[in-house]
């Protein structure tokens, strides 16, 4: 970014005021705090998952859709909930219509970060003794969503010959994940990105793709039986957690990101929350710049 679209930032508290979002998978983690910092920039963010209050998804967890949605909104954005199940094409398809409808044809800012896979991967197993089915549901869940997403969420940006598409994934590059299915899925989604690059770069849109570090989510505080309150506890079990990130630190990246005027130089990258940290100079709700990746790098992860 040069130094006109730093100033430009610093000088704007709404930097996205007027623009419209999607955040496709909002319901908690990542894409919860990637839809708040996003309406706290200003944004109307559409919040979409398939949780909602009284039908929650069958991972079964508590977190809703609304509840997003009014948390942007209460951050200082505009936050609208809709249910969407992203791997069915009719209902995502649907949506891009309701959005062209509502915003006139405007779109600005689309985020993949659809997954819900994490009882799926089967850690320690090979791949022949793993479950197929689980292997392919999250080829489905986490690779085929984003492209049926992209696919419907494209025209709309093409056509205004202007937009962002956030693909986000875990880990910078195309290095073996610990597991088959798993990194298939997580490279899936950043070639993703470096495809839909070429493609839309004639059109004046950005794709790219950006990984958080240890996430600090819901699902990981619980899997740890620690709160944010006491987060460093869940070193006694895991001692790299020390290292963990709030799924804000992701938040405020793909807000910076959104939010430069010259976003356009990174597309097709593969970016990370703690390189656009460095890069942006914000920091995470505590005030911590955790750097995953000088961390895993001197510990040899």
């Amino acid at each position: 970014m040069n130094w006109e679209g730093m100033m430009f930032m610093q000088s704007n508290n709404k930097p996205l005021d007027g623009k419209i979002a999607v955040v496709a998978g909002a319901t908690r983690g990542a894409g919860r705090a990637i839809a708040i910092k996003l309406g706290e920039a200003g944004a109307t963010v559409y919040a979409t998952g398939r949780s909602v209050r009284g039908n929650p998804s069958p991972l079964g967890r508590p977190e809703t859709i609304e509840e997003t949605a009014e948390k942007v909104t209460a951050a200082g954005g505009t936050g609208i909930h809709v249910r969407v199940d992203h791997t069915d094409e009719a209902q995502v398809k649907r949506l891009f219509e309701r959005i062209r409808d509502e915003q006139n044809g405007q779109l600005d800012i689309v985020v993949n970060d659809v997954w819900g896979g994490e009882k799926y991967v089967e850690w320690g197993k090979g791949f022949w003794e793993a479950s197929l089915d689980n292997g392919l549901f999250l080829q489905r869940q986490a690779v085929h969503s984003h492209m049926i997403t992209s696919y419907y969420a494209a025209p709309i940006m093409v056509e205004r010959k202007q937009g962002l598409i956030v693909e986000i994934t875990d880990g910078v590059g195309y290095h073996y994940r610990g597991n088959l299915y798993y990194s298939m899925a997580k490279i899936g989604v950043s070639h993703l990105a470096q495809a839909m690059a070429s493609d839309l770069k004639p059109y004046g849109v950005t794709a790219l793709s950006v990984t958080p570090g240890f996430l600090r989510s819901e699902e990981m505080l619980e899997h740890f039986g620690v709160t944010e309150e006491n987060w460093r506890d869940a070193a006694a079990k895991e001692i790299h957690f020390l290292q963990s990130e709030t799924p804000f630190f992701v938040g405020q990246a793909v807000a910076a990101l959104a939010s430069d005027p010259d976003v356009m130089q990174k597309s097709g990258q593969l970016l990370s929350s703690w390189g656009l940290s460095d890069e942006y100079g914000f920091a995470d709700v505590d005030g911590r710049q955790p750097h995953w990746g000088r961390y895993a790098e001197e510990q040899g992860l």
